[in-house]
């Protein structure tokens, strides 16, 4: 395993698998552990006095030998003073950088998968340039995402209109490289994604497969590792029970499989196998 200040690498089968961290933001820790009480939740992850935790905006670039895979593409840089004060952003590194260190350009992206479209998984889709205009950050790729999640993001209800950002959204439609998903698919060779539901009605869990190994990038079904328990959910869950079903039904799959796992928001970038605890599910942190 090798990393620097936001990216982390690892071999998986004839892969090399990468998280890429995009910077640090901080939400609401009572609406991350929805209604788990505080002084339970507090224990995993504090709070600030604002009653923020820390979370991690990662991506996961994947390195197949003939293709560069891009998984989620992270908060963007584009964000008002405002929302950055709001959200306590960190950022002395972007996706971006952290792709130049891994020696990807922009153009060397093949694929962009998104889990959702939320304003913090996605903004990086696009960039604007000098004359006002977003365009597609990675203008060779196919950008991958649920059907039904594209449908919501371009006309999101007004409770949620803050969530999406139609300049991420509007300009890859516009330059034809959307690919939109029904359900389970493939992807390329080695990359797949199960339509989990959950979090929103399109979300997605990414999986990638090479040589007999298999990583499960998450995404908001299991934002963090913190989030493996039983009632562990999320008040931004739109269908929270259906979250809670899946993730109990996917984390199972990981462990019998003995799956790497890898996390969206995990403050620290880290690869991790799921194992039952004595009581619900552990981390076991992947070194090598």
């Amino acid at each position: 395993m090798t990393g620097s200040d936001n990216v982390l690498s690892v071999a998986l089968g004839d892969f090399r698998v990468s998280l890429v961290c995009d910077g640090h933001y901080r939400l609401d820790g009572g609406a991350m552990f929805g209604v788990v009480p505080k002084p339970i939740w507090e224990k995993r992850m504090p709070a600030d006095e604002l009653n923020r935790i820390r979370m991690g905006l990662n991506a996961l670039l994947v390195e197949t030998g003939t293709e560069k895979i891009l998984v989620e593409a992270g908060l963007g840089t584009f964000h008002d003073e405002k929302l950055r004060q709001q959200i306590a952003l960190e950022q002395p590194a972007t996706l971006l950088d952290g792709l130049a260190a891994l020696g990807a350009v922009p153009e060397e992206i093949s694929h962009v998968v998104l889990t959702h479209l939320n304003f913090d998984h996605a903004g990086h889709c696009t960039t604007r340039g000098e004359d006002g205009i977003f365009r597609p950050t990675f203008p060779n790729a196919r950008y991958s995402v649920q059907r039904a999640e594209y449908d919501f993001a371009v006309d999101p209800p007004r409770r949620l209109r803050a969530s999406y950002v139609a300049d991420s959204v509007l300009p890859v439609m516009e330059a034809g490289q959307w690919e939109l998903l029904e359900g389970d698919s493939e992807i390329t060779r080695g990359v797949s994604v199960r339509h989990t539901g959950g979090h929103t009605a399109g979300h997605q869990a990414v999986y990638i497969a090479s040589a007999g190994k298999e990583l499960v990038f998450w995404g908001d079904i299991m934002p963090t590792s913190r989030h493996m328990d039983p009632g562990y959910g999320m008040a931004y869950d739109l269908y929270p029970m259906d979250t809670l079903r899946v993730r109990e039904a996917l984390a199972a799959d990981a462990v019998e499989r003995g799956l790497l796992s890898a996390w969206v928001h995990e403050p620290e970038l880290r690869f991790g196998r799921i194992r039952r605890g004595e009581r619900y599910y552990e981390v076991e942190s992947v070194t090598g």
